[in-house]
């Protein structure tokens, strides 16, 4: 088979058609670049470059969604490159009705459409490049403390929705923005589609209406993609999402990509485990990419970790992923 483009072994691996070869793609932090706009377009572009990855995904620090309200960072050497925070501004209840909406060209959401903007400059028209973008009650949880806006959503309802409201009302715009400044779609990021946060009923009730109007603002994305974050998730609760992709720790918590394939009818991506990149080796990298795709059996399957890749994976590990779907075209 001819050599796709990374556009048309996308399109044709989420729907099932024959591609030339899987698709693979990592991500990672890049701590302290992602402080500035520059800094972080830089060290993702150069990423790419090194590896020739099928879509760029950009990680800013997360807390470039909350810090129009006040939350703030440093980052003390985290293996995954992500910060810890200093201040959660929410700490009572009732500050909860005093968020109001962020203009999504301002601060922080400003600069990473700048980062887009300047992200599409280097790499130019041909690659596909995608805004990590958290749910709602990803980023109440950022601004409340972590496992507080578990409380309060059961605690505290109608406070917390009304917050809500004004999360996904910014999430929306900046979505809309975001594909304006040059994405191609959204990475889509929840940590509460999981057992282990939320029951299956308010999973339900609070997060997928919220999940939908955001997916909605980003329908004209041409790859937008759904990561669910922890142990224990509904994958079933969010198999109908309009998303080309979809991306879970398959190795950690389950279901396997072919589980996965079956229930999900667009590409997913997955294989592989953090642990796998940080604490494997070439050998046994390629071996997992080979039973990965011998186990789906389908096209629509892309190699990945389940999140991001730890800044300490070793870099022979990483070369060792890319040069294995070559080997194995299909």
């Amino acid at each position: 088979m001819p050599m796709m483009t990374k556009r048309e072994r996308l399109a044709a691996a989420g729907a099932g058609k024959a591609v030339d070869r899987a698709p693979v793609a990592l991500w990672r932090h890049f701590p302290t670049d992602d402080t500035d706009v520059e800094q972080l377009a830089q060290s993702v572009v150069a990423f790419q470059k090194m590896y020739d990855w099928d879509f760029v995904k950009i990680t800013p620090a997360s807390q470039y969604s909350v810090s129009g309200w006040g939350a703030t960072i440093t980052y003390r050497g985290h293996p995954e490159g992500t910060s810890e925070y200093l201040n959660r501004p929410i700490t009572k209840v009732e500050q909860w009705a005093d968020l109001k909406a962020l203009n999504p060209h301002a601060g922080a959401l400003g600069a990473q459409l700048a980062c887009i903007q300047r992200v599409r400059e280097l790499l130019g028209p041909e690659a596909v490049i995608l805004e990590t973008v958290f749910s709602p009650l990803d980023q109440a949880r950022r601004l409340v403390g972590n496992g507080n806006e578990i409380v309060q959503l059961r605690k505290h309802p109608k406070e917390l929705q009304t917050a809500l409201e004004v999360l996904t009302a910014t999430t929306e715009a900046f979505v809309k923005a975001a594909l304006k400044a040059g994405a191609d779609g959204i990475f889509y990021a929840t940590q509460h589609a999981s057992a282990e946060r939320l029951s299956r009923e308010e999973y339900t009730n609070f997060c997928r209406p919220l999940d939908f109007r955001i997916l909605k603002a980003a329908k004209e994305g041409f790859f937008n993609l759904l990561h669910l974050h922890g142990q224990n998730t509904y994958l079933d609760l969010v198999k109908d999402y309009p998303v080309q992709a979809l991306n879970w720790h398959d190795r950690e918590t389950g279901p396997s990509l072919a589980d996965g394939a079956e229930l999900f009818p667009g590409l997913v991506i997955g294989g592989l485990s953090q642990k796998d990149l940080v604490e494997g080796n070439p050998e046994t990298v390629r071996d997992l990419v080979v039973a990965a795709l011998c186990e789906t059996e389908t096209s629509r399957v892309g190699l990945s970790t389940g999140c991001v890749l730890p800044t300490v994976a070793p870099w022979g590990n990483i070369r060792a992923l890319r040069a294995a779907v070559e080997l194995a075209k299909q």
